[in-house]
């Protein structure tokens, strides 16, 4: 069963990538010898033209987060892992290969700039304030959130508090040695990625970090504060990117483990899991929209359209790159998701302590068909679960920088506009009523609010595509008012559900329909206008 789920996706993938991915980039009319944005406006900060595998794994491991992982297992174990796995398939190829390289290539076309500036062209001013207020806001939740976990997860494992610091250190001299010394990339890589790779194996074996590393979840707190600000305000080629592209590797080494898992593991009972459930096995739960809410990445995610037009866009230096790096990250991203359903068969139902033990005691006994300890194997899982939280997490700072300069005019220097995210962050985490963090309070709303980011991009990059490009936009607005009238279906229950018991959750829920509304209309109003003869951004 496992290797017939894995091999059909695989298969789904690759054609889906030599089809419909060739017919987007015919559709975009990508062409490998336009300037882009990091070569005509190259600052040596934001701007930094990079090689194409450097991206990738730049790109891949921001969006990834843990969202492939959690969401496709928490789905699964509740409808059953049929209706995730159907999704994860459709919703990476039509849904978020689409939305994912859309919201690239209209980034590319626009200075490099977010989705909101998009917005602002095609649909107006007001639009593009009320966007990126939106997108600035659920950035700053994300950014608390995803330091609890990450502080949490160090704190629980040192080994995974030495990788990542060694991942850290390693990649700064890595950034010196490629951009400043000129060595060559591979070179450079043969070089750094033994050894970030077999920090992990000393550090599962050494007495010394499992005792110089064991600190409390405050101490990482702080000092994941102190990292991610750096990783926001230092220029991209020092630390975000090559961290970024260094961890890549380990997550293609989990994938790789986790393939091999899929395709060789025997002796599973399948029968523990059930196919399906029921379209509502819960009071209160239904399949639609709650599937398509819970399992975002690893089919379609709004956090990728901030990553595509934020970091990502200003490194790319060929058009062209937008299809691997646009498209092709989302399949590797459902295929992450489809290894996370087979740990999830693999363990019969949900664990105690959930999704992230459910996917490391996976990768850790798939680990062991290759012949490395379950308990290393564990590790590497967790490690490549934190590197997923830790790369979304910087890459996250660094986005709400640009969407809080954005939102100003640029009138904010990067050390404030990262400043103040930052602080609205550590305001959500350590602000709380009664015993409950701010966060905690909000959290239940961010999968209907992600989701809603995600059918404004692509209201917004359709428009563009109409209004610019002067083509049919069906193969982007039909995502989009699915996603749309889901989320809506979503925020609509959470207001029912939360009246009484969590009224600050309606009241967001509801700002939340109220702002999606009049974006809507205000698109609704640009594509009926008369269109300019010519394009003013192409």
């Amino acid at each position: 069963m496992l290797a017939t789920m894995f091999i059909f996706a695989v298969i789904f993938f690759v054609v889906a990538y030599m089809t419909y991915g060739q017919w987007l980039k015919k559709t975009f009319a990508l062409d490998p010898n336009k300037e882009t944005p990091a070569t005509c406006l190259y600052d040596g900060l934001d701007y930094c033209p990079t090689h194409p595998a450097v991206l990738m794994g730049h790109h891949f491991a921001s969006i990834a987060g843990a969202g492939p992982i959690v969401g496709p297992i928490a789905a699964a174990s509740i409808f059953g892992w049929l209706p995730a796995y159907i999704w994860i398939l459709v919703g990476s190829v039509f849904f978020g290969g689409v939305h994912d390289m859309g919201s690239l290539v209209a980034s590319l076309r626009h200075k490099g700039l977010s989705v909101g500036e998009v917005v602002f062209e095609w649909i107006g001013p007001a639009a593009k304030r009320l966007f990126l207020v939106f997108t600035w806001l659920a950035l700053t939740l994300v950014i608390a959130v995803f330091l609890e976990l990450a502080s949490q997860t160090f704190a629980a494992d040192p080994a995974v508090a030495f990788s990542g610091i060694i991942y850290i250190v390693i990649a700064m001299i890595f950034g010196w040695l490629v951009y400043r010394m000129g060595l060559n990339l591979l070179y450079s890589t043969i070089i750094m990625l033994p050894v970030v790779i077999g920090a992990v194996f000393y550090a599962n074996s050494s007495p010394w970090v499992m005792s110089t590393f064991k600190y409390s979840v405050e101490f990482w707190r702080i000092a994941l504060v102190f990292y991610i600000f750096a990783a926001s305000v230092l220029p991209v080629w020092l630390l975000l990117q090559p961290r970024d592209y260094l961890a890549s590797f380990l997550l293609y080494f989990s994938v790789t483990i986790g393939a091999i898992g899929m395709l060789f593991m025997t002796g599973v009972d399948t029968a523990k899991l059930p196919m399906f459930t029921s379209f509502s096995p819960r009071e209160g739960l239904y399949l639609w929209p709650l599937l398509f809410i819970t399992v975002a990445c690893g089919a379609i995610s709004g956090f990728h359209s901030l990553v595509g037009s934020g970091t990502t866009s200003k490194q790319m230096r060929k058009e062209t790159d937008a299809l691997p790096v646009g498209y092709g990250a989302m399949l590797i991203e459902g295929l992450v998701a489809v290894i996370a359903l087979g740990t999830l068969i693999l363990a019969g139902g949900m664990m105690k302590g959930g999704p992230t033990v459910v996917y490391g005691s996976g990768i850790g006994k798939m680990a062991g068909l290759i012949g490395i300890d379950p308990k290393v194997g564990t590790s590497l899982g967790l490690l490549a679960l934190n590197s997923f939280i830790l790369t979304s997490l910087d890459t996250a700072t660094r986005i709400a920088r640009y969407q809080f300069q954005e939102l100003t005019g640029n009138r904010v220097d990067r050390y404030t506009a990262t400043g103040v995210g930052v602080a609205i962050a550590l305001v959500l985490l350590f602000w709380k009523t009664g015993t409950t963090p701010a966060w905690q309070l909000i959290w239940p709303v961010f999968g209907a609010a992600n989701q809603l980011v995600a059918a404004m991009a692509l209201l917004a990059i359709g428009t563009w595509v109409i209004r610019c490009l002067r083509k049919p936009a069906n193969f982007i607005m039909i995502p989009m008012l699915f996603m749309l009238v889901t989320t809506f279906a979503g925020l609509g229950l959470l207001i029912k559900d939360n009246l009484t018991k969590q009224p600050l959750l309606s009241v967001i829920s509801a700002v939340l329909l109220i702002m999606a509304f009049f974006l809507v209309k205000m698109a609704w109003s640009a594509i009926n206008k008369p269109t300019d003869d010519l394009c003013k951004v192409d």
